[in-house]
């Protein structure tokens, strides 16, 4: 199949790509390189995928350009079947400090691809939202109906991305499909992330930082689990119009996290504090029934397991990763 993977060359991007090629099909990349993490770990990823083309999988083309730019967009969505829609602004904190940027690219590089699409046969728009839709919880876990009150100028783009995102799909019959992603982790996450730098710190003797009290608590999901998610919509058309939470429905203290990574690592480390910020979400927690149901969606990895298997990867990845991880 023919497959547009925007921010391509990002974290989940990256994956995806990397596994679409794997299995064959024909993939384009738009990602625009941008610095708000080391491009080193894109760059990478890049390399990774062009690998697996060459041993004979599937082609892969990688476009830098930006989503903001609607003509190379419509250009390149007419040449796909499928658009998996993954640029994005990252980045709770740095949206309070520049809200504009995130509503330029979250939200008018989001309509680009939906304009552009409206223009095509396209078989489906997979949108990658965010669990920072739901702001302060009324109730735990989330499901998809509860109130989306975000309290981060990142998360008010990508539920207006998302709201766009629903109303092509019911106006204009684009099909789309949402998916809320919660807390992902996983090989070649962005460096300023609390799990890489918790094992990082650790491994190098020093004290993993907590922001807050640490009673704070997330639901971590394993990047395979994501991309799994995703590969179902290449064959099923049951979610069409429908916005899904993937999770783990696994969630843990941050303080917790960080005891369980200091004891598996340096179990001589104490755990240091540092001020919560106000954009910063208080829990997550997904209900994860919708994809279960629609895409037969269920995790693979617990928290502990995924974190696991992420410090194996860690350690046989530590001459290239690390310096980006202690730079970031």
């Amino acid at each position: 199949m023919q497959i547009l993977v925007t921010g391509g060359a990002g974290f989940i991007g990256g994956h995806l790509a990397e596994r679409f090629v794997s299995e064959g099909h024909d993939i384009t990349v738009l990602d625009n390189l941008d610095r708000f993490y080391d491009t080193r770990i894109k760059e990478h990823t890049i390399d990774m995928c062009r690998e697996q083309a060459a041993a004979g999988k599937g082609t892969y083309e990688f476009v830098k350009g930006d989503v903001r730019n609607a003509d190379l967009v419509a250009e390149l969505v007419d040449d796909a079947e499928y658009v998996y829609h993954q640029a994005a602004q990252a980045g709770v904190r740095p949206s309070v400090e520049n809200p504009r940027k995130y509503d330029e690219v979250n939200v008018d590089g989001t309509l680009n691809v939906l304009d552009a699409a409206r223009d095509t046969d396209i078989k489906r728009v997979v949108f990658a939202s965010s669990s920072s839709v739901y702001g302060k919880p009324e109730y735990l876990p989330y499901d998809e109906v509860h109130p989306t009150t975000p309290v981060s100028p990142y998360g008010a783009s990508k539920l207006a991305a998302e709201r766009y995102v629903c109303a092509y799909n019911e106006v204009y019959d684009v099909p789309t499909v949402a998916l809320r992603y919660f807390t992902v982790y996983g090989p070649r996450m962005r460096p300023n992330m609390a799990i890489s730098n918790f094992v990082s710190r650790c491994l190098n003797g020093e004290p993993p930082i907590v922001y807050g009290d640490g009673t704070q608590t997330r639901d971590f999901t394993y990047i395979e689990d994501i991309v799994e998610a995703n590969l179902r919509l290449l064959t099923e058309d049951t979610a069409d119009g429908e916005t899904l939470n993937i999770g783990s429905t696994d969630n843990i203290e941050i303080l917790t996290l960080a005891e369980e990574i200091r004891d598996q690592l340096a179990p001589e480390l104490d755990i240091e504090f540092a001020d919560r910020h106000d954009a910063d979400a208080e829990h997550t927690h997904a209900d994860i029934s919708k994809a279960n149901e629609l895409l037969g969606y269920e995790p693979t990895r617990t928290i502990r397991e995924g974190v696991s298997e992420f410090v194996e990867w860690y350690r046989a990845n530590r001459d290239w990763y690390e310096p980006l991880v202690l730079e970031g």
